[in-house]
C-alpha cells in the first residue's frame, strides 16, 4: 500500500514541476525551430470590432474614444457594441457616441442573455474579413490594428493573439504584482506557442480572427468564448498566433475577491469549453495536443494534485525523514498563505506572505469553480469588474 502511495505522490509532484517549470522552457525551446513571424506591413483588411457590455458606464464612453484614435484607415473599420440589458448608464452612452461615430453600430437588448449570445448577434451583424474581439475595460495601443490584421496576409493564420499588460492607478501602486508576474508569465508562455502556431487560448480583450472562421459560440452551457474561439481556429487547422506587439491595457481587479470570482467562473466554464474539444486532447497534429496538456489540463487539475500531495504525505508521515521534511514544508507553506490572507485584509503586503497567498487563493478558485462545473451551478451571465 505505501508503495503506491509514493508513486501516486511522486506522480503528482513531477505533472506540477513539468507543468509551471518544465513545459515552458520546453516550448519555448521547440518554438526555436520555427520561422519567424513574416508580417506584411503594407497588408490592411477591412477590420470589425466586437464588444459585448454590461453596465460599463464608468469605462465605455473612454473605450470609444480609445478606438477613435487607433491609426488605421477608418473606411475599413466598423465598431459593434453590444449592450447586454445594462441596468446603468451604458444604453445612454452608447446612444450619444452612435450619433458622434459614423463607424460605430450600437445594439441595445432588452434582455439579459449573456456574452455568448450577444458575440454570436454582433457577428452575424458583422461584415468586415477580419474580426478583433474586446472588452469594455480593454484600452488599445494605436497601432493594434495594424500588429493583429497584418498576419492574415498569410492565408494559413486563422487567428492572432495579442498582449495584455496590467496596470493600475498609482494609489494602489503594487497592489496586485503576483497577478502581473502571474500575467508575465503567461506572456512568456503564449509567445512560444504563437511562434508555433497553437496558441491555446487568446488573450480575451485583445485577440483577431478571420470571420469566415468563426463558430457560433454555444449558449446552451456556459463556455469560456475566449479559450473556445481559440481551439474552434485550431480545429479547423489554421494557426493561431501571438503578436507581443499588439498592445492592450486593462486595470487589475480592486480587491482580492473580484479576482476570486473571475477565476472561480472561467475555472467552471473551461472544462465545458474543453468537452467540445475532445479531439484535440489527442491530436494529429502533436503540438496542440501537448500545449492543451501542459498548459491548460494540468493547471486545471492542480487543486487535485496539492490536496494529494498533501493528504499522501500526512499518511506518509514518519515513513522516513525526507517525507517528513516534506510534510512540514507544504505545513508552512499553507501558513503562510493564511498569514498571507489575514494581512491583505489589513491592506499589508509582505512578498513573503502574498505569494502563497495568491497562489493558494487561485486554486480554492478552481477548486469552486470545478465544484460548480460537476454540479452544473455556473451561469452564462457574468458580472463587470468593479471599477474605481
Amino acid at each position: 500500500m505505501d508503495i503506491l502511495r509514493i508513486m501516486i505522490f511522486c506522480s503528482a509532484i513531477v505533472i506540477l514541476v513539468y507543468t509551471y517549470l518544465i513545459y515552458p522552457v520546453l516550448i519555448k525551446f521547440i518554438s526555436l525551430f520555427f520561422h519567424n513571424l513574416n508580417i506584411e506591413q503594407e497588408y490592411y483588411p477591412s477590420v470589425s470590432i466586437l464588444i459585448s457590455a454590461y453596465n460599463e458606464e464608468k469605462v465605455i464612453a473612454q473605450k470609444i474614444e480609445n478606438i477613435a484614435k487607433l491609426n488605421y484607415d477608418f473606411d475599413k473599420i466598423e465598431v459593434l457594441i453590444g449592450s447586454d440589458c445594462s441596468e446603468d448608464n451604458t444604453n445612454k452612452i452608447l446612444e450619444e457616441f452612435k450619433k458622434k461615430y459614423i463607424w460605430l453600430s450600437v445594439y441595445l437588448f432588452d434582455e439579459r442573455r449573456g456574452k455568448a449570445l450577444v458575440l454570436n448577434d454582433l457577428v452575424k451583424n458583422s461584415k468586415n474579413e477580419v474580426l478583433v474581439f474586446s472588452d469594455a475595460d480593454t484600452i488599445f495601443n494605436c497601432d493594434i490594428i495594424t500588429y493583429l490584421s497584418s498576419h492574415f496576409n498569410d492565408p494559413k493564420v486563422g487567428g492572432v493573439s495579442g498582449r495584455i499588460i496590467l496596470s493600475e492607478p498609482e494609489k494602489n501602486f503594487n497592489k496586485s504584482i503576483e497577478e502581473k508576474l502571474y500575467w508575465g508569465y503567461e506572456d512568456f508562455i503564449k509567445n512560444s506557442e504563437g511562434k508555433c502556431g497553437i496558441v491555446i487560448s487568446a488573450n480575451g480583450g485583445n485577440y483577431a480572427i478571420r470571420r469566415n472562421l468563426f463558430i457560433n459560440i454555444p449558449t446552451e452551457k456556459a463556455v469560456t468564448d475566449d479559450l473556445f474561439t481559440t481551439l474552434a481556429i485550431l480545429k479547423q487547422g489554421f494557426k493561431f498566433l501571438n503578436d507581443y506587439n499588439a498592445i492592450a491595457f486593462e486595470d487589475v481587479a480592486n480587491e482580492v475577491i473580484d479576482e476570486y470570482k473571475r477565476k472561480k467562473r472561467y475555472a467552471a466554464t473551461n472544462f465545458q469549453t474543453i468537452a467540445y474539444f475532445k479531439e484535440l486532447i489527442f491530436n494529429k497534429n502533436i503540438l496542440i495536443s501537448l500545449a492543451l496538456w501542459s498548459h491548460k489540463i494540468f493547471r486545471w487539475i492542480t487543486p487535485i494534485l496539492f490536496f494529494l500531495i498533501f493528504f499522501i504525505n500526512i499518511l506518509l508521515y514518519h515513513y522516513n525523514k525526507y517525507f517528513d521534511v516534506l510534510f512540514y514544508l507544504q505545513l508552512t507553506f499553507y501558513l503562510l498563505a493564511l498569514f498571507g490572507f489575514i494581512l491583505q485584509k489589513y491592506k499589508i503586503r509582505f512578498r513573503i506572505f502574498t505569494f502563497p497567498f495568491y497562489f493558494v487563493f487561485t486554486n480554492i478558485a478552481m477548486s469552486v469553480g470545478f465544484s460548480n462545473f460537476l454540479f452544473k451551478k455556473h451561469t452564462a451571465y457574468w458580472e463587470s469588474t468593479p471599477r474605481n
